[in-house]
C-alpha cells in the first residue's frame, strides 16, 4: 500500500515539472550550429599537446618562406626586365664610343677619366643588400672587402670605402673603417641612384682624392651560383669599353622548377662615321662627355646584378628553410602519433587494471 502511494505521488510531481521545449531547426542555422559545435580531438596528455602546437607553428612557418620564395621569384623577373630596357642605352653608348675611338685613329687621347696616376690611394664601392635572409650574400661580399681592404693596406696603399647597402654600411661603420660616403640600395635600382654614386666616383676621381676606384658586387651567374666581383671602375680603359661583352640573364621555369638562362650578347659594332663628317664639337670632348654616362650605366648594371643575386640567395635560403620545415613537420608528426598511441594504451592499462581489482 504505502509503495502505491510513493508512486502515485511521483507521477503527480512529474506532471508538474516543466520539460525542456525542444525547438524546430531554423533554415540554414542546423550548418552553422555543426559548424559551431565542431571541434578538434583533445589528445588528454601535455606532451601530445605540444607537439601538436608545434607541428601547427611549423607548417604555418613553411607556408611564409614558401611566399617569401614566389616573391623573390616576382622579384628576380622584374630585374630582368630592367636589364633587358637598359641594353638599348648601353649598346649604342658603346657603339657610338667605339667608333669614335676608331676615328681618331692612333691619335693620343689626354682625358683625365682615361689617364693612368701611380696608384698611391685607392677608394673600394662596396655593393651590400639592405635585408637579411637571403643566406651568404652580404657576408661572402663583406669577406671579400675585407680582404681586398688588408691586401691594399700591406702594399702600402692608402684605403677608404664608400658602402652601398645597409647591411654593409653597419658592419664597416661599427668597425671604424674609413668611409667616405654611404648611399642606400632597394630592391629596384633606378637610373637616379646610379647618378648619385657615379658623381660622387667622378668628383672623387677628378679632384686628386683618389688614384682609382675599385667596383666590388655580386656577380649573377645563376639561381644556385654568385660569385663575389671585383673590378677597376675609374680610369678607364678604351679598349676595355669598345671591346667588353655584355650578358643578359632570363628566367625561366623547366619541369616545375625556377632555372636561369644566361646570353653573351658580345661587343657592340662599333659606328661608322664617314670621313667628310664634321663634327660641331671636337671628338675629344666628345669622347669625355660620353665616359660619365659609361660610368653611370656601369654602375647601374652592377646594382641589379647584386640585386638579382640577393633574391636568388633568398628564393635559395626560403626553399631549404621550406624543405627543413617539411621535414620537421614529418618528424613531428611521427613523435606526435607516438605519443598520442601510448596514452591511449595508458588509458586502457588503466581500465583493465581497475576492472580487475573489482572482481
Amino acid at each position: 500500500m504505502k509503495v502505491l502511494c510513493f508512486a502515485s505521488l511521483l507521477a503527480v510531481a512529474s506532471a508538474f515539472t516543466t520539460s525542456p521545449v525542444t525547438k524546430a531547426p531554423v533554415a540554414g542555422q542546423v550548418a552553422g550550429d555543426a559548424h559551431h559545435n565542431r571541434r578538434s580531438t583533445v589528445v588528454h596528455d601535455g606532451k601530445a599537446n605540444a607537439i601538436r602546437d608545434r607541428i601547427k607553428s611549423v607548417k604555418n612557418t613553411r607556408k611564409i618562406t614558401m611566399a617569401m620564395k614566389l616573391v623573390a621569384a616576382a622579384k628576380v623577373r622584374r630585374a630582368q626586365d630592367a636589364v633587358l630596357a637598359t641594353r638599348p642605352f648601353s649598346e649604342t653608348l658603346q657603339s657610338v664610343f667605339g667608333g669614335l675611338i676608331n676615328r681618331l685613329g692612333g691619335e693620343a687621347i689626354d682625358l683625365p677619366l682615361l689617364t693612368q696616376r701611380e696608384v698611391k690611394k685607392v677608394t673600394l664601392c662596396v655593393i651590400t643588400g639592405d635585408r637579411g635572409l637571403c643566406g651568404g650574400y652580404n657576408a661572402f661580399m663583406i669577406k671579400k672587402a675585407e680582404a681586398r681592404f688588408n691586401e691594399l693596406k700591406k702594399s702600402g696603399v692608402e684605403v677608404d670605402m664608400i658602402c652601398v647597402g645597409k647591411k654593409g654600411i653597419q658592419y664597416f661603420t661599427r668597425r671604424s673603417y674609413p668611409i667616405r660616403k654611404t648611399f642606400m640600395c632597394g630592391q629596384n635600382p633606378t637610373s637616379k641612384e646610379a647618378l648619385l654614386i657615379s658623381e660622387e666616383l667622378l668628383n672623387t676621381f677628378l679632384s686628386g682624392e683618389t688614384d682609382a676606384i675599385e667596383l666590388m658586387y655580386t656577380k649573377f651567374l645563376s639561381l644556385l651560383l654568385s660569385a663575389p666581383s671585383i673590378r677597376t671602375l675609374v680610369p678607364f680603359s678604351a679598349s676595355d669599353i669598345t671591346l667588353g661583352h655584355d650578358e643578359v640573364f632570363e628566367l625561366t621555369s623547366e619541369a616545375g622548377e625556377f632555372a636561369v638562362v644566361r646570353k653573351d650578347l658580345g661587343a657592340a659594332e662599333p659606328q661608322e662615321f664617314p670621313q667628310d663628317m664634321i663634327f660641331e664639337q671636337d671628338p675629344v670632348q666628345i669622347v669625355n662627355s660620353i665616359l660619365p654616362l659609361y660610368l653611370n650605366g656601369q654602375i647601374l648594371r652592377c646594382l641589379q646584378e647584386s640585386v638579382a643575386s640577393e633574391l636568388a640567395a633568398r628564393m635559395q635560403s626560403m626553399q631549404s628553410a621550406s624543405d627543413n620545415a617539411g621535414e620537421l613537420a614529418k618528424v613531428l608528426s611521427l613523435q606526435y602519433n607516438r605519443a598520442r598511441q601510448a596514452a591511449v594504451t595508458q588509458e586502457i592499462l588503466e581500465i583493465v587494471a581497475g576492472a580487475m581489482a573489482l572482481e
